[in-house]
């Protein structure tokens, strides 16, 4: 492919999950949203259900299509031989309301779990299936805003004094004690509806008092378990995601601080703006806090039952304006680029790049101009030079 072909703006695609936020995605792609549907997620990749569209006709239609067309070219070789795809996905995500409790399963129990489900004949689109394909979903985020997660169980002794504080889970002391994290979380999470709401009803209503009077904030599990009945006039059927919000870490990682969730750790995220990387995977089992399909037993067989200390990264920089957040996997890498006016920022792509304006605007090889939004891809080997009369910020997927 020549030279000038390897260089391409590609736009996105918008995910209407109800989960989402109205005005933040539009915004930052300068769209209006006339109907104020909810924009949850901004999709940039080659995920064959939402490719993002080359916006050069000369080249092609999507990222998919140009992947599938020349693999070797637009991969590179050795990328295509260990992945046989673009091995990422890129997202923008603008979390109004908390998402599902989750865990992603190893790339291993997921081969597994795709042939199970593939031999028992349930359908991929079922609305049961767990495994949609083949592979593990590491994930990393980068915060855009002040932005609030789940993240992995507290330490043994942050727990300990969580159930010694939260009256109504006195008595789930001992059994942490005796047993540990795996007996404690499996005696709620197979807990009936109704055995839930008699467990959970005076620590609900107590915690929607505290927020009432003023006396939680976002550090507080009952600050979000109350945000969950907002504009409710009466409690019933409540989600056994609750216990969740007690028993994991509460993280609050500020705008460029990164967080890296791997196979088995349970996570999710409470509310924000943040740029998200992930494998190319659609394999999410869910506990809590959804509408979507719930498979307790099989998320504990993925469960990494152990207190962690969550590691929010601030970033490396590994050049002048460069930060990377390093990951332990080989499917993707991520960069944050700032540029100043008197900053410039050379490279030579040595995998498929997508890179993202999400402040200012910068001009590459002297000739294309990028605006707050707007994306390019990279094929391998391109060379590329970013220059900004002013404070430009970009985030940069490699692998």
């Amino acid at each position: 492919m020549e030279a000038s072909h390897k260089i391409f703006k590609i736009k996105g695609c918008i995910q209407h999950y109800a989960w989402g936020g109205n005005t933040f995605i539009p915004e930052m792609l300068g769209i209006n949203n006339i109907d104020a549907s909810p924009c949850a997620e901004y999709w940039l990749g080659a995920h064959p259900s939402a490719s993002a569209q080359i916006l050069d006709h000369e080249i092609g239609t999507t990222l998919y299509d140009l992947i599938k067309k020349d693999p070797v070219e637009a991969l590179g070789e050795s990328i295509y031989k260990n992945f046989g795809e673009l091995p990422y996905l890129l997202k923008v995500l603008d979390v109004k309301q908390m998402l599902s409790i989750q865990v992603h399963p190893s790339k291993k129990e997921a081969g597994l779990g795709f042939d199970r489900e593939e031999a028992a004949g349930i359908p991929i689109n079922a609305a049961h299936r767990n495994y949609k394909d083949r592979n593990h979903k590491p994930e990393v985020m980068v915060a855009l805003s002040d932005f609030w997660l789940l993240h992995g169980f507290k330490e043994k002794s942050l727990l300990e004094k969580t159930l010694i504080d939260v009256p109504e889970f006195n008595i789930l002391l001992p059994l942490f004690k005796r047993d540990g994290y795996q007996a404690l979380y499996q005696f709620v999470m197979e807990m009936s509806v109704d055995e839930v709401n008699s467990f959970l009803m005076q620590t609900v209503k107590r915690e929607i008092r505290y927020k009432k009077e003023g006396l939680l904030t976002k550090a507080d599990p009952g600050w979000w378990v109350s945000k969950l009945f907002e504009g409710e006039d009466h409690i019933s059927n409540i989600d056994k995601g609750v216990f969740s919000i007690y028993f994991f870490n509460i993280v609050n990682a500020k705008p460029g601080e990164a967080v890296f969730q791997g196979a088995g750790l349970p996570h999710a995220y409470l509310e924000g703006q943040n740029i998200e990387l992930m494998a190319n995977s659609d394999n999410v089992l869910r506990c809590g806090l959804t509408p979507k399909y719930i498979d307790v037993p099989e998320l504990m067989k993925h469960t990494l039952f152990e207190g962690i200390v969550p590691l929010v990264m601030k970033g490396n920089e590994i050049r002048t304006g460069e930060k990377n957040y390093p990951c332990p996997v080989p499917d993707f890498a991520i960069s944050k680029i700032d540029l100043k006016s008197n900053i410039s920022y050379s490279n030579v792509s040595v995998s498929m790049e997508i890179l993202l304006v999400t402040e200012g605007g910068v001009v590459l090889n002297n000739s294309m101009a990028l605006k707050k939004g707007e994306a390019i891809c990279l094929l391998p080997g391109a060379s590329y030079t970013l220059i900004s009369s002013g404070h430009c910020t970009l985030f940069k997927a490699f692998v």
